[in-house]
């Protein structure tokens, strides 16, 4: 088989539209080989039957290699059994949820607390499926409908984190413009208003209005998640437009979670705040 006639069977790889950790990895791994054996990725492609193009995106994290590419690509960077290993644990990056959000969403499935401040709109983890509909379908650009598809499913999946770790705490702070926003329409904002209530009934739930009138507001510099990890490390994470960046530094963190302590005491307490929540509802 010529390489042209292997690189046509390649194309039908998936381009990977936002890499995963593990492919980025393995074609770490497999750059450092190849550079280790002195070859060029025209060089390397001959030997594997791959194009230098082919050889760049699994390198950079860009395609998922298949069964040929890594057994190739073993026999000619000394037949280790390193890269028959690495593959079996290669994944592809989760649709729906932003490449720089990824790290943290994977510290959430194990988080023994998670805590979440906004001011912008009701946070993933409490939206119903018409809210976060809603909030995609504001996206500038427009998403496409397999993009919107694969958000909301995605949105839609991190909710059962609530449901399915009951001992893990949940914390909810959220600015009470936010729930006042009609976003999608007044239907919309009722079956949103249902799906909170419903949350926060749960006991390991907690959830807080800050106040419009409130006088005092630890919040402004923006919307922040925090979480403790099982063996108690204390981290944070703040997402801005386009970016996202985890805060793993312990001083930084600390700040962070003590803005969210103050946060939470100049906020409506949790039965004040469900009060509220329902008289919105009543309204509408």
């Amino acid at each position: 088989m010529t390489i042209d006639e292997t690189e046509t069977t390649a194309g039908d790889w998936e381009r990977e539209p936002t890499p995963s950790d593990s492919l980025r990895t393995f074609g770490a791994v497999v750059q450092a080989l190849r550079e280790h054996a002195g070859l060029s990725r025209a060089e390397f492609g001959l030997r594997v039957r791959f194009s230098k193009h082919t050889v760049e995106s699994v390198e950079l994290g860009r395609r998922m290699p298949d069964e040929a590419f890594v057994e190739r690509a073993e026999q000619a960077l000394g037949n280790t059994g390193a890269l028959r290993r690495a593959a079996r644990h290669l994944t592809r990056g989760e649709p729906g949820l932003a490449a720089w959000f990824r790290r943290w969403a994977k510290l959430e499935k194990v988080a023994v607390s998670l805590s979440t401040y906004e001011c912008r709109l009701v946070p993933g983890l409490l939206q119903s499926e018409g809210y976060a509909r809603a909030a995609f379908d504001s996206r500038v650009p427009p998403l496409s409908d397999d993009q919107m598809e694969a958000q909301v499913t995605a949105r839609l999946k991190r909710q059962q984190l609530i449901r399915e770790r009951p001992n893990t705490s949940f914390s909810f702070v959220v600015d009470e413009h936010i729930v006042q926003r009609r976003l999608g329409g007044v239907e919309v904002t009722r079956q949103l208003l249902d799906h909170m209530l419903a949350f926060t009934s749960l006991r390991n739930v907690s959830f807080q209005i800050m106040p419009t009138a409130c006088h005092s507001h630890a919040g402004l510099d923006g919307p922040l998640a925090l979480l403790e990890t099982p063996d108690g490390r204390h981290l944070a994470y703040s997402e801005g437009q386009e970016s996202g960046r985890l805060i793993a530094d312990p001083k930084e963190a600390a700040v962070l979670h003590r803005r969210y302590a103050t946060l939470r005491s100049q906020a409506l307490n949790p039965l004040e705040s469900v009060g509220l929540l329902e008289r919105i509802r009543g309204a509408r």
